[in-house]
């Protein structure tokens, strides 16, 4: 009588991206460390200051978004987690990010203090806004249009017009210093 044995082949951990409750993803991240698995739950720390006190806050970097590495034997463990509402899908599976991607965005977080995600669609042309490093690193400016991840800005302070192209990502919306915010009731 003769055996055969069949070696599976190990499965391959991935990160994945999960969607969790409204302000749980560090909760999340610490709950799935707890079960040893392994997440990351980027965050940044910005000082807020209320009417009477100013204090550092740690906040997620991707609201709502917790990463994990796991294999297929993972996935149902990671979902019945509590504040796991579901995985990120494309393409009819759990969408996969690049090991790359994940180690670029950690050392990013750790050597980055005001990381800040924009999404393109908050900025649009005539906007007024500040530029966080480089070389014009606080000047502020307007918006002349978008072009990819780029903007091309001016800056009309200098007595003349001087034009740029800064990453979207260098550069804050900045509220005019007339504008009055108020709260209805």
């Amino acid at each position: 009588m003769e055996f055969e044995f069949k070696y599976r082949k190990p499965l391959e951990k991935k990160w994945l991206v999960i969607y969790v409750r409204p302000r749980w993803e560090k909760k999340v991240d610490q709950l799935l460390q707890e079960q040893g698995i392994e997440s990351f739950c980027p965050t940044t720390t910005t000082e807020n200051q209320w009417a009477d006190r100013k204090k550092m806050v740690t906040r997620p970097l991707f609201t709502g978004y917790v990463f994990v590495k796991i294999d297929d034997r993972d996935l149902t463990k990671v979902r019945y987690t509590m504040g796991v509402m579901n995985y990120i899908y494309f393409m009819g599976k759990p969408a996969v990010i690049r090991d790359a991607e994940v180690e670029q965005l950690k050392e990013m977080v750790k050597n980055y203090n005001n990381l800040q995600v924009v999404g393109l669609n908050e900025l649009s042309a005539g906007d007024k806004v500040r530029i966080r490093s480089g070389l014009f690193h606080n000047q502020e400016g307007n918006i002349i249009k978008i072009q990819g991840k780029n903007v091309l800005m001016s800056f009309d302070h200098l007595d003349c017009a001087l034009v740029t192209y800064v990453p979207v990502s260098q550069v804050v919306k900045t509220i005019p210093q007339n504008t009055l915010l108020c709260n209805r009731h």
